[in-house]
């Protein structure tokens, strides 16, 4: 099979084309594929690039939708989180949270108290701890920050979180290619082709030489996200579909009286729920929520977001007294929610997903609105399902329910794997912990190319403690193009204090000294990755805000 990074020149006819490699292109290309359908999947960016790679890295059970009686979404999440649990255990992992429960809050305590309980009660199955409600004396010991504010109760509500979100999406887009999908990345799609009445392909913009090329389809899957009007806008007028709705994130230092563990709070300033985050050995402080009609391609956090991020956490630690000055660096983007007119209040538009066969002139066309991270392998499933009936295809059980990702060690306990991994690693043990711990089985392929190139197991980030071999790996077998692609999607060195800032030159020297790129390609990819995480407001370009 070959790798990620092989070029498709030109891509037979398929069954299915899927325009968009966010985690719901990414859902159906895996299933689809797995299912025996051949299969396209076209990105005008990288594989999960941009709202897949803005998300609270939650896989979350739920609990929010209990509230609004969507005990579909409860049992979906439930199951769905269980499956990563099991399927993913290199990428998903444990990840409890405690609810406050305070005074003067919209929701009572009593109330959550019973909801916490209710969720035990659906989550049939369940591969976590019961949830519970904690009082002073573990509050003291455990939340001596959110004590010292006052807090005298709360819930301990069991949850999930996949950190590496874009590891994740490299996964899939691997899975589905494993299964002979077609993986394009970097190539606009232009124009849906239309014969006969019926969508029968697309036109896109080839990565390397530049000219129009077409994908012939029996179905085409528009699954572009934030993007899926402007697919539709290809073949005239429609019926706008999706509302966006902004959300942004702060990414600090460890603060004064910071949790161990993840905080889900109220926002003081409106009630709205929100999240303190234990991330990569520093804190995610989100979300906003704010109804949002400007331009996809570049969205950052403005200084109201700041403001509304800081003060929440500010209210409910007054000892945190954060600022400003203390955000290393930020991220924004959309949720590609439905279209509702004269929205008031962005957080009451259901995040359920809605698929739509198109029919007449459209005939061959199905767009997807909505979808989650949790519930990605779901949506997949049944969006496959109408495929397999447009198709003429028999049913069948989804291969995906029980398939490991590719990172996965299988049947063999993930702690034990890594154990053993570090244990008769030839790499330091602090470099043997990070690969494992960011790839997974293929940890190992990685460390064998330090052993004909040892220079290539040397630390080229402090930070993050990635070696040389990550980046060769990143463009040889996981389809990276762009320094973008290598820093922030595959070796994640770009969820460190810069953003990938410094890391991003010892990248590029790397891939020109081992003959992958040459010297001009590099350096115009440093200068691009420098104008592209400008996007982040990374403290490290404080100094230097206007773009060269």
């Amino acid at each position: 099979m070959p790798s990620l990074s092989t070029y498709r020149s030109r891509v037979e006819p398929v069954d299915v084309a899927i325009i968009g490699a966010g985690i719901n292109g990414l859902a159906v290309a895996r299933e689809a594929a797995a299912r025996g359908m051949s299969v396209a999947l076209i990105d005008q960016d990288d594989i999960g690039a941009r709202t897949s790679a803005i998300s609270t890295r939650l896989v979350h059970g739920g609990l929010k939708y209990l509230e609004r009686f969507e005990l579909n979404l409860v049992f979906e999440s439930i199951r769905e989180r269980n499956i990563l649990l099991k399927q993913a255990p290199h990428l998903v992992r444990p990840y409890p949270m405690l609810i406050p429960f305070a005074k003067g809050q919209s929701r009572p305590g009593w109330l959550l108290a019973c909801g916490l309980m209710l969720h035990d009660v659906l989550s049939v199955g369940k591969k976590l701890p019961l949830n519970r409600v904690v009082f002073r004396k573990r509050i003291q010991r455990s939340w001596p920050g959110l004590a010292e504010a006052g807090l005298k109760w709360g819930g301990l509500f069991q949850d999930a979180q996949v950190s590496l979100t874009e590891r994740l999406t490299v996964e899939l887009a691997a899975d589905a290619h494993q299964h002979g999908a077609v993986v394009l990345t970097h190539a606009r799609v232009e124009a849906l082709i239309q014969r006969d009445g019926r969508v029968t392909g697309l036109r896109y913009r080839d990565r390397v030489d530049k000219s129009l090329k077409e994908i012939d389809a029996r179905v085409v899957v528009n699954a572009a996200g934030p993007w899926v009007d402007e697919i539709l806008g290809m073949t005239g007028q429609h019926d706008r579909k999706m509302g966006p709705t902004k959300g942004s994130h702060a990414v600090v230092d460890p603060f004064p009286g910071a949790p161990h563990t993840c905080i889900f709070f109220e926002s003081p300033a409106d009630s709205r729920p929100m999240f303190i985050l234990p991330w990569a050995g520093r804190y995610m402080i989100g979300t906003t929520d704010l109804p949002y009609d400007g331009s996809l391609d570049v969205i950052v956090m403005d200084a109201d977001e700041t403001k509304y991020l800081l003060d929440a956490v500010n209210d409910l630690i007054p000892q945190a007294r954060l600022t400003p000055e203390d955000v290393l660096w930020s991220y924004s983007g959309v949720r590609p929610l439905p279209y509702v007119a004269n929205l008031d209040d962005p957080s009451q538009v259901t995040r359920d997903h809605q698929i739509l066969s198109h029919r007449g002139e459209l005939d061959g066309l199905v767009t997807i609105i909505g979808g989650k991270l949790t519930t990605h392998r779901a949506l997949g499933e049944q969006v496959t399902k109408l495929l397999a009936r447009t198709l003429g295809m028999a049913s069948a059980a989804s291969p995906t329910r029980m398939a490991p990702l590719p990172g996965s060690p299988g049947s063999e306990p993930w702690a034990e794997f890594r154990s053993r991994f570090i244990r008769s690693s030839r790499l330091s043990q602090a470099s043997a912990s990070r690969l494992v711990d960011t790839y997974g089985t293929a940890a190992s392929a990685i460390e064998s190319i330090t052993a004909s190139q040892p220079e290539l197991a040397e630390v080229l980030d402090e930070d993050s403690g990635a070696i040389g071999a990550e980046i060769v790996y990143a463009v040889r077998e996981e389809g990276a193009h762009t320094l973008e692609d290598i820093v922030l999607r595959r070796t994640l060195i770009g969820i460190n204090r810069d953003v990938g800032l410094s890391a991003a030159p010892v990248a590029a020297e790397i891939l020109v000294s081992q003959g992958d790129w040459p010297r001009e390609y590099a350096d115009a990819q440093v200068h691009a990755y420098r104008e592209a995480v400008r996007r982040f407001k990374p403290r490290a370009l404080a100094d230097d805000p206007t773009p060269k």
